[in-house]
């Protein structure tokens, strides 16, 4: 079955190219194995839930762009009738209504490994003025007076030095309280009129991310994809993206422009039953305990190559996003990530915590990272425990802060005809690797770590053969 959806149609129809539905969900909701899904041209302010998998690589469900026509799907609504308050400070108050369940301005960000701020809060919300992300404000002092702002990234090779946001970065700012039933949003427009700017606040936690477990096999080809509120992804938490499978197997996701996520844009990790931030909850136990804890859960969970995994993230453009490009613990493992430009990952310095990459991958146990142009992040790829059968081969990387970090693993993995080319070019942090034919134009650096326990894996298996 094709279904069509235009911002034309109407979800009271039956979904043909003379009568498509109005939204995605619409689709979604019925779509079952082998069924397609073509989405028509248009902003689509939703989150799509997809509610059925496919049957298998033969019976995939597949959501299309359709032949030369761009759909987008944002995480955000648009806000009009700002109220002027003093100088370049206007305010909207805006109804919970508008949020459900799900308010992101109200929402802390938080988790395990984050490091800072850590003597104010921030927020999952955002504002977009013309699609530029706006900063929180401390208080509503630093929003009548804004100053650069002090970020707290250490650069690896010079890290006495503390970076400062250029001055046009802090050109918007926002802050939000909660007053009764509304959330009042006050933004610093400095030189621009209000009514002259499009201004879009995030609604939505996703755009492309299914609700439940297992929905298996599904394609998602063609799209753009931004604002969406996603909350801190440490491998020891529900790992939520813009985009991304939700514990399940055999995702394609390819030809997407994705931008602009509160953390991350795509999400190839684990589920919350596995662990939920428990360090930074009850602080009971180191973090890397509680990650260790994860495997055996995630192995209970049924992580497996039968169950979980062997996605392809492929040809997508992924930029503007706060902690990853592309992240996942134990979900990745048997995957592709193939052809894809990363960059600008991290570096509106907002926050800072250790999980922060253009690919940020836990567990990529017989995972393939070929051929990507990562540039201008904090790090180009992380690779944290259990990288094993691992592959990373053909990859450009320039203008990161550091190219590549292996950490905490013991392979084998191999590292092969990469181009690092940034000036700090590699963490070696890690026993196992085999680095073949690569060109280092920077420093690289070989770190010892003999204080956390790491699992390792029977070979091309999720079955646990050891730790060390």
């Amino acid at each position: 079955m094709l279904y069509h959806v235009s911002i034309f149609g109407s979800d009271d129809a039956c979904g043909s190219a003379e009568a498509p539905f109005r939204t995605i969900n619409r689709a979604a909701g019925i779509a079952l194995p082998g069924d397609t899904v073509r989405v028509h041209g248009g902003v689509y302010r939703e989150w799509v839930d997809p509610q059925n998998g496919g049957g298998g690589e033969d019976s995939r469900i597949v959501y299309e762009a359709a032949p030369g026509e761009h759909p987008i799907i944002k995480g955000s609504e648009i806000v009009t009738d700002w109220e002027h308050v003093e100088g370049s400070v206007y305010k909207k108050s805006v109804p919970n209504s508008l949020f459900g369940s799900f308010n992101p301005f109200l929402i802390r960000l938080a988790g395990d490994w984050l490091q800072r701020p850590d003597e104010y809060e921030i927020h999952l919300g955002d504002v977009y003025i013309d699609g530029k992300s706006a900063y929180e404000a401390t208080d509503m002092d630093a929003l009548r007076s804004p100053k650069v702002r002090e970020s707290w990234f250490m650069h690896p090779l010079t890290p006495t030095t503390e970076y400062l946001l250029h001055p046009e970065d802090s050109v918007y700012q926002w802050r939000a309280e909660l007053v009764g039933d509304n959330t009042v949003i006050y933004v610093n427009f400095f030189d621009k009129d209000p009514s002259s700017v499009t201004v879009e606040i995030s609604v939505r936690e996703s755009c492309f991310f299914p609700s439940k477990l297992g929905i298996n096999y599904v394609t998602v080809k063609g799209f753009e994809m931004a604002h969406a509120a996603t909350q801190l992804a440490p491998p020891t938490a529900e790992q939520r993206g813009m985009i991304g499978p939700n514990w399940a197997k055999g995702w394609i996701i390819e030809d997407n422009i994705l931008h602009d996520s509160k953390c991350n844009a795509v999400s190839l990790g684990k589920e919350a039953s596995t662990g939920n931030n428990y360090a930074w909850r009850f602080g009971r136990k180191s973090g890397h305990c509680h990650q260790l804890e994860a495997v055996f859960s995630g192995l209970r969970a049924g992580w497996s190559r039968d169950n979980i995994g062997s996605h392809i993230v492929r040809n997508n453009e992924i930029y503007d996003c706060g902690q990853t490009g592309i992240v996942g613990h134990m979900g990745c493992a048997f995957s592709r990530i193939e052809h894809n430009h990363i960059y600008s990952i991290g570096v509106k310095h907002e926050f800072m915590a250790s999980e922060m990459a253009g690919i940020k991958f836990h567990a990529p146990i017989d995972v393939v990272i070929e051929n990507n142009n990562i540039h201008n992040c904090t790090l180009g790829t992380w690779l944290d425990w259990q990288v094993q059968g691992t592959r990373i081969t053909r990859n450009l990387y320039y203008a990161n802060d550091r190219d590549f970090h292996i950490e905490v693993t013991h392979g084998p993995c191999t590292v092969d005809n990469n181009l690092f080319l940034s000036d700090f070019a590699m963490d070696n942090q890690a026993q196992g690797t085999a680095f073949v034919h690569n060109l280092f134009v920077g420093a690289v650096r070989r770190r010892r770590e003999m204080t956390r326990v790491t699992p390792y894996h029977l070979p091309h298996s999720t079955e646990v053969a050891g730790a060390v």
